[in-house]
């Protein structure tokens, strides 16, 4: 079998990238430029801001990605691309870049759903790793727990029913003046605190027991944060940090943990922004390894938004006979297994 290699881009949000991708799991290069520095000055990601400056960085990145991989266009069999869900104006600078190569150079166009890429994640490290198994999805936008049947084939299990975990931590960590991007810096604070200082409410839905909920604890955390305020008491930052992280960490690792022993499930998988972690990726560890259960992470590196996931994602798409068209357009909100 010839060496498949995907040209793979990745604009949802703020992270401009691409990456050469080789059958799927080697990755021959995985080029990053990151708007973070920008952002962190506004506490929160600028939509616009954010298109501008994909379009000033793509091209750069695309060609920095070839050369790393010592690789040229003309070498790529297909061209992947996020095309949702996510930004719509950060989005549709990769969707017309990748439209435009493929139609330049002739070549197959593979849109890529942004969270199966973050599923697929696992694959690039993983080599063992192969569907069925349980996921769970934690990011800034989604938190879902899924069965992944096969390759890009999908049966949802739960999801949240308000804010996403990644969201609950940026507005609480706006909330204890830690600013932007939030999950990171709860993490490091939360080292320095005691996790059973403050304890926040975990909220459970009775009529879908692996749904989730977290505007509830940030609603708690806020409430704490006002009454502190109003007694005139000083609050201890690293306390609050550890406590907020240590009920979200339970949160996620009881349900997936229920739903792998209900279903049969024995490889259990992360993925996702959040997934990076170090509280939850330890708390997942040992409650799989306490089950017998064969648990798999990405490296930090490959949770947060990456074109390296997107290749791999994008590789399985095609040698299914995956293919678009010239009218591929950006889907903001588009939904995971819909097409």
């Amino acid at each position: 079998m010839e060496d498949i290699l995907i040209l793979a881009i990745e604009s949802s949000c703020d992270e401009t990238a691409c990456a050469v991708v080789k059958n799927g799991r080697e990755v021959l290069s995985n080029v990053i430029h990151s708007q973070i520095p920008i952002h962190t000055l506004y506490g929160g990601v600028v939509p616009e801001l954010a298109s501008r400056k994909h379009m000033e960085k793509i091209n750069p990145v695309i060609r920095k990605a070839l050369a790393d991989a010592d690789r040229s266009l003309d070498d790529m069999d297909a061209i992947a691309v996020t095309y949702g869900p996510g930004l719509v104006g950060a989005l549709l600078v990769g969707v017309a870049e990748a439209k435009a190569i493929a139609f330049a150079r002739h070549k197959p166009l593979v849109g890529v759903h942004h969270i199966e890429g973050h599923v697929a994640a696992n694959f690039i490290e993983n080599k063992d790793l192969e569907p069925p198994f349980l996921c769970l999805i934690v990011s800034g936008g989604h938190t879902h727990l899924v069965i992944v049947r096969d390759y890009g084939v999908y049966e949802i299990l739960g999801r949240t029913r308000d804010d996403a975990a990644g969201e609950a931590f940026d507005k609480v960590a706006r909330a204890i003046g830690l600013g932007y991007p939030g999950g990171p810096k709860i993490d490091r604070e939360a080292k320095d605190g005691d996790p059973d200082a403050i304890v926040f409410p975990k909220p459970k839905m009775a009529d879908n027991p692996y749904d989730f909920s977290f505007s509830g604890v940030k609603t708690a955390v806020l409430n704490y944060l006002n009454g502190e305020q109003m007694k005139g008491r000083e609050v201890c930052r690293a306390d609050v940090a550890a406590s907020f992280q240590k009920t979200v960490v339970e949160v996620l690792t009881e349900h997936t943990m229920l739903a792998a022993k209900t279903l049969g499930m024995k490889k259990v998988a992360i993925a996702g922004g959040v997934a990076s972690n170090s509280a939850l990726r330890s708390a997942m560890e040992e409650a799989c390894a306490q089950r017998g259960f064969s648990f798999y992470r990405p490296s930090p590196g490959l949770c947060t938004d990456n074109a390296a996931m997107i290749g791999c994602a994008g590789y399985y798409e095609y040698i299914k006979g995956v293919r678009h068209g010239w009218d591929l357009n950006a889907v903001p909100n588009l939904r995971l297994g819909q097409r």
